[in-house]
């Protein structure tokens, strides 16, 4: 009796972790994780967490509780190099992981260093996904771009768009960077039952954004121009472009926000957009701008500059469905990233 008691002791704790990490028939040695919520206690790695993106999830995540962070800055791990990425998850053994590292630019960025914005977002990726399956990571959530879309695809942009069609080709080398990302998740979800899941945010602005003249995208561009045309008293402020394409914008710590209910609320095989719900044109984006910053001057059009895509707006009904949706306008958003932008950046 004794003997039996002890064996159906073993067998319970075997099941039980059997339930956790199930054999997935055909690849030698595989597991597939069950969907499970993060706990405060889980050890929660956010590749890129000191950018705009990562830092606004870094900051969700202590808003909820979670304490437990193993993060490293871009000197202290090169996510280009696969050996130190190897070695930093078998030292660390992170259980959930945020992909939201990335070489990113605005149009003028992209346009000059197409190979760079491919090959260094692809080594990231590859690197951070393989060592995520390899140490069997409960959870991994890759932070894609809404540039994956074809040029030409109706609006708005559906999940299942992608793939159909040219990329647009001012940000082709990171758009398919990107796609391979998603790709990868994908894959590694079908082949191995990895949680890998991927989502697709619309153009963010906010805090930590990147304010350089040359590299900076739309928002953290015309907020640099606006305020310094306000302190310089300059009397116009010229966009790129003629004004009338769309954009739509998302505040960083909104994304962050649906980004973290997702990670607690979804497993699906599927790509999640992340978007506002509506779009601007870039004059009206400029003209609320101007407005956040206090300058009185004209705003002129440049015809002759590059504008990327005529119109790119996400359809969001999926995450909607799920739950989620966005509180701040962009004037609100926009008046806290511009005060981030004074305190920290000037």
């Amino acid at each position: 009796m004794t003997g039996l008691i002890i064996l159906l002791v073993a067998w319970s704790g075997f099941w039980e972790k059997f339930r956790e990490r199930r054999l997935v028939s055909g690849s030698a040695g595989c597991f597939e994780w069950e969907a499970k919520q993060m706990e405060r206690r889980d050890k929660i790695y956010i590749a890129g967490h000191t950018g705009m993106v990562g830092s606004a999830l870094y900051r969700k995540l202590q808003e909820q509780g979670y304490t437990n962070f193993v993060l490293r800055t871009h000197r202290e791990l090169d996510l280009t190099n696969q050996q130190a990425v190897e070695d930093f998850f078998c030292e660390e053994q992170p259980q959930y992981v945020f992909l939201a590292a990335a070489r990113v630019g605005g149009i003028a960025a992209n346009m000059a260093e197409p190979a760079e914005f491919l090959m260094e977002n692809l080594q990231m990726e590859c690197n951070v996904i393989g060592s995520a399956y390899r140490h069997r990571v409960k959870k991994l959530m890759f932070l894609g771009s809404s540039c994956i879309y074809p040029k030409d695809a109706p609006q708005p942009l559906k999940e299942e768009y992608l793939m159909t069609g040219l990329l647009e080709p001012t940000n082709e080398g990171y758009a398919v960077a990107k796609i391979a990302g998603l790709k990868l998740c994908e894959y590694y979800r079908r082949q191995y039952g990895a949680d890998f899941i991927s989502v697709m945010p619309c153009n963010l602005y906010g805090y930590y954004d990147n304010f350089d003249p040359e590299k900076s995208h739309i928002v953290p561009g015309l907020i640099r121009r606006f305020h310094e045309a306000k302190v310089q008293k300059q009397k116009s402020v010229t966009v790129w472009g003629t004004g009338r394409a769309y954009r739509e914008l998302l505040f960083a710590d909104e994304m962050a926000d649906a980004c973290v209910y997702l990670m607690q609320n979804y497993s699906g095989g599927e790509f999640v957009n992340i978007g506002y719900g509506r779009d601007y044109t870039v004059m009206e984006i400029a003209k609320t701008v101007g407005r956040v910053v206090g300058y009185e001057g004209k705003i002129l059009t440049d015809p002759d500059k590059p504008e990327g895509m005529y119109r790119k707006i996400v359809d969001s009904g999926k995450l909607r469905s799920l739950g989620w949706s966005p509180r701040y306008t962009l004037e609100e958003g926009l008046r806290m990233t511009y005060a981030w932008y004074v305190s920290n950046c000037l």
